[in-house]
């Protein structure tokens, strides 16, 4: 890193969601975005069509996400959103989509999807790694986050490439709320260990697969302190400003 970047405000959203429903996903991904009042917004696994392993493949073309795309160019904000895509193959994966003022891409696609999701899901072979304002970006996917291999996997790979590292690892995921204590003493572990910061944006309340989210969206420093943390409701915010 030739200089050291200006701090970056990054926000981990929570926002209601319904199964299935593309259209309500995408409107309050827009409002959330529109209320953080941050460069960087991160929302939980599959957001757009909700935790709902059963619904739609998202077409990045589709018309229902051009509100997220103005939300996005009205803040200059770029948000992380989760959807299931279908690839050119016909593969399935559990992607997370980067949204700016110019459109949408995937950018990362699920390497550990675990037994349930594997039975339509494939496995992406690559960690992936995004820079942004100068802060470079390890993305992760929930069960990704709790996997030895995955930080490390991708601190190696932002190594071998022209980013030289990682600041950061930010993930969209989801907890059950029996999993939180052992999900915040991991987080620790990664800040700590890889002196990263660490952002987490976690699904909450109804309209998921499971009968009980945890939510606890949270953002960890590099020392491992707690910088953010919403409860487990539904429509929290929490930001924080990541510095070097």
């Amino acid at each position: 890193m030739s200089e050291i970047p200006a701090p970056l405000t990054v926000a981990a959203a929570q926002p209601e969601l319904r199964p299935g429903d593309l259209a309500f996903n995408a409107a309050t991904h827009a409002e959330a975005i529109r209320a953080a009042g941050a460069r960087l917004v991160v929302f939980p696994e599959l957001s757009l069509t909700s935790y709902a392993l059963a619904s739609a493949a998202v077409s990045l073309d589709d018309a229902a996400l051009e509100v997220i795309v103005a939300a996005c160019g009205a803040t200059g904000s770029v948000a992380l959103a989760g959807a299931p895509v279908k690839e050119d193959d016909g593969t399935e994966r559990i992607a997370m989509v980067r949204f700016d003022g110019a459109g949408a891409e995937v950018v990362y696609r699920k390497m550990h999807p675990d037994e349930e999701e594997g039975r339509r899901f494939t496995a992406a072979p690559d960690p992936a790694v995004m820079a942004l304002d100068g802060w470079r970006l390890g993305l992760a996917i929930c069960r990704d986050t709790m996997m030895f291999a995955h930080a490390a996997d991708t601190a190696e790979f932002a190594r071998g490439s022209d980013l030289g590292g990682i600041d950061a690892y930010v993930a969209g995921s989801l907890f059950r709320p029996q999993r939180i204590a052992q999900r915040d003493k991991r987080m620790r572990q990664l800040a700590t260990g890889y002196g990263m910061w660490v952002v987490q944006a976690c699904f909450a309340g109804p309209g998921s697969d499971f009968a009980e989210t945890a939510g606890n969206s949270a953002i960890w420093a590099p020392d491992g302190t707690v910088a953010a943390r919403a409860d487990e409701q539904p429509g929290r915010i929490v930001k924080a400003e990541l510095r070097f």
